[in-house]
């Protein structure tokens, strides 16, 4: 009964000594030295193989190392095999802190002062107090919910959107497409979280820009396919939007010379704004087999009719 690991290489090591340590009856291994393939009964993968079915017959279950799953082409993938999205404690708290970071970078006006600087240009900008400035959140999963907490300590007026009801203390919550506009009305920044789905592919378009307040800030941690980079370029240029801080885009990388890269008004980072820690990964893995073994619910399980 072998775990199979198929991501990056160099944290795969990473993994490899913790799966030792921590459970030394399993053996482990780093993809393509998959050894027995009938021995392969876990999965954790980035982008599985094409093939799955055929090269790992009695594969059982398929975890994807990140909190997305868009990544994976359920198609290839048999349906009687759970899909498990990563939910180990080190991907919500390094997207608190990138989240916060822009949030605040937005706020506080980073990205003009930035190309001030560039230009050499003393000049201030007036500070808009905090309670003063709403941030919306698109998508209230885990990672959603872990943000809006954080920020409540700068005592933003808070907002959440997502596709089913949530209630969270202290965010007023919206949820299904008809509250959309009231909730983007009332968003000075607004941060995507969205699953990357058919209904959300796309989302970030013109016709949101236009119903957010005038001069509002963009956040996109959630995927690249997500936003309209055209409409994003032109609500920046025509003062609809102030700032767009992006962790993600469609390709990645960027080719050389997109106008992404010189905008004045954007803030690029190369999806980078969480990332997996192998030590509490390997410990959610342990348990989720755990508890495939007796038979019991499993945290993370992706719905494949929803995507997510």
């Amino acid at each position: 009964m072998t775990v199979l690991y198929k991501a990056n290489m160099v944290r795969g090591a990473e993994w490899a000594a913790f799966f030792a340590e921590r459970a030394p009856h399993l053996p482990f291994r780093l993809w393509p030295d998959i050894g027995d393939p009938a021995d392969v009964r876990y999965l954790v993968a980035w982008v599985p193989p094409d093939d799955i079915a055929t090269i790992l017959p009695n594969l059982e279950l398929v975890f994807s190392v990140g909190a997305g799953v868009d990544q994976f082409d359920a198609t290839k993938l048999p349906a009687h095999i759970p899909l498990v999205r990563m939910l180990e404690p080190g991907i919500a708290e390094t997207m608190v802190e990138y989240v916060t970071m822009a949030v605040l970078g937005l706020h506080r006006d980073l990205l003009q002062f930035i190309h001030q600087q560039k230009e050499q240009v003393w000049r201030e900008i007036r500070i808009t107090p905090a309670k003063r400035r709403r941030v919306g959140v698109m998508g209230l999963g885990q990672l959603g919910q872990a943000v809006l907490e954080r920020l409540k300590a700068f005592e933003f007026p808070l907002l959440g959107w997502n596709r089913s009801p949530r209630e969270i203390a202290g965010v007023a919550c919206y949820a299904g497409t008809d509250t959309l506009p009231n909730f983007l009305a009332q968003s000075d920044i607004l941060v995507c979280l969205l699953p990357l789905t058919d209904e959300t592919q796309g989302i970030l378009n013109a016709d949101l820009f236009a119903r957010l307040p005038r001069g509002a800030g963009l956040v996109n941690v959630g995927r690249g396919p997500h936003l309209v980079e055209a409409d994003l370029l032109a609500a920046l240029d025509s003062g609809a939007l102030s700032g767009a801080v992006l962790d993600v885009t469609d390709p990645e990388p960027l080719p050389a010379g997109h106008p992404f890269w010189s905008h004045p008004r954007i803030l690029l980072t190369p999806h980078n704004a969480s990332m997996t820690s192998p030590d509490t990964a390997v410990d959610f893995v342990l348990n989720v087999i755990a508890r495939h073994r007796r038979g019991e619910e499993l945290p993370g399980l992706v719905d494949r009719t929803r995507g997510y």
